[in-house]
């Protein structure tokens, strides 16, 4: 009979078995760490190359634009597909093509003689990227028991100590090399240095490179619900709270302009709301454990709208760095959230699907939500609107998490006071 448990504790054990937990789940934590830190450049390189680029092509800011919309949008659709290869072949396939996009398509973003080359570019950097989020958080969740929601939201962080670490370093390389040798030097890191981490994630990894998840233990939550159908609640909810995530993140340096406050004050708030997004994701992560996904996306949708609420009264300009730092705190461990919930209520073996198809559905509403507080903007003239959209959409989505958590206390199947234990 095959014993229920992860890593079987037969006399014939191999000295390198691999047991959650363990001393070597922490070391393969930080190389997937540093994997999505690295191959997340893309995210931020966009931004902070617009401007050169549309003058440089004598575009409309709009049409520049676009290259970072269609990078989200490969980002999330490459989300699903990196995730269906990490389920069938294993993380390190996925690591591998991953690096293989990100070299190539920075380089022909490099190398682009045309508009609408550079766009198309970052679509394939978009899909390049999508392995270092979704599917990486989904391999870390199978590393871990204890501390599952802990290692999935550190791996998520990388995105966050990304855009830290890269926009003051592609700015630097595109005032002494220019912009189009800079993605070149980009590609040759990504291919570089992502490929050694990889190599020794492979190591590290070994005989486990394509998963079994035929002794995984079953979901630790019952919701009485189809898997399609928790995943369709869970993206229309990953929709909702990340319309109302976009208002402050894509707008908070316009708002801050037309506030009079200047441009460069509305980029110190969202440096300072990206920095507060990666303690707010690491603690999510920790709060998690103790308290169970469910939970924590509930807590930290409830505190967004509670953020939200305050863009509507207070504009002075102490007051929206103080708010912009809380929001930061308050919804960075939002989106983890959704990839502990899928681990815990959805098979180990379709995990990182499951998780790149609801990520793609947060993408969407980035995308969706950073647009139409744009045309609510251009219909009202003022962001008090746009605000009042986002919460709207975040009670959507408080309303969701609300009965997911009402049918987990109704239909839980494990037993004791700690949750996610």
């Amino acid at each position: 009979m095959v014993l229920p448990v992860h890593a079987p504790n037969h006399p014939e054990q191999r000295p390198d078995s691999f047991s959650p937990d363990s001393r070597q789940a922490w070391i393969r934590l930080v190389v997937a760490l540093l994997i999505g830190s690295i191959g997340s450049v893309g995210m931020w390189a966009v931004v902070v190359v617009i401007p050169v680029v549309q003058a440089e092509f004598a575009a409309t800011r709009g049409a520049v634009s676009l290259a970072f919309t269609l990078m989200m949008f490969g980002f999330g659709l490459g989300g699903v597909i990196a995730g269906k290869i990490t389920d069938r072949f294993g993380i390190v396939p996925a690591m591998a093509i991953s690096i293989a996009f990100l070299g190539v398509a920075n380089t022909l973003a490099g190398l682009s003689t045309q508009l609408w080359q550079f766009v198309a570019a970052y679509f394939l950097i978009g899909l390049g990227t999508s392995a270092t989020f979704a599917p990486l958080m989904a391999e870390a969740s199978h590393w871990f028991e204890r501390y599952r929601g802990l290692a999935v939201t550190i791996v998520a962080s990388g995105n966050y100590v990304a855009g830290t670490i890269w926009p003051p370093l592609v700015n630097a390389g595109m005032e002494t090399i220019g912009w189009r040798y800079t993605h070149v030097a980009i590609a040759l890191i990504c291919a570089t240095l992502m490929t050694t981490l990889v190599l020794v994630l492979r190591a590290r990894i070994g005989d486990d490179k394509v998963r079994n998840h035929a002794n995984a233990p079953p979901p630790r939550v019952d919701l009485k619900l189809s898997t399609n159908a928790l995943t369709a609640l869970l993206s229309i909810a990953s929709i909702s709270c990340c319309v109302a995530m976009a208002m402050p993140q894509v707008h908070i340096v316009a708002y801050c302009g037309d506030l009079g406050y200047g441009v460069a004050r509305g980029a110190e708030m969202l440096s300072l709301m990206m920095a507060c997004g990666i303690v707010s994701r690491i603690g999510s992560g920790y709060l998690a454990d103790k308290i169970g996904g469910i939970r924590t996306l509930l807590l930290g949708s409830l505190a967004q709208g509670f953020a939200l609420m305050f863009y509507l009264f207070f504009d002075s300009l102490t007051s929206l760095y103080l708010i912009s730092a809380m929001f930061g705190l308050f919804q960075g461990g939002i989106v983890p959230s959704y990839a502990i919930i899928v681990r815990e209520a959805m098979p180990a073996s379709e995990a990182a699907t499951r998780v790149g198809i609801v990520i793609f559905a947060s993408v969407f509403g980035m995308s969706f939500g950073g647009w139409v507080s744009g045309i609510i903007f251009d219909a009202t003239g003022s962001y008090a609107a746009a605000f009042a959209n986002g919460v709207a959409w975040n009670a959507l989505n408080v309303g969701i998490v609300l009965t997911l958590l009402i049918r987990s206390r109704m239909n839980s199947v494990r037993s004791g006071p700690t949750l996610a234990t």
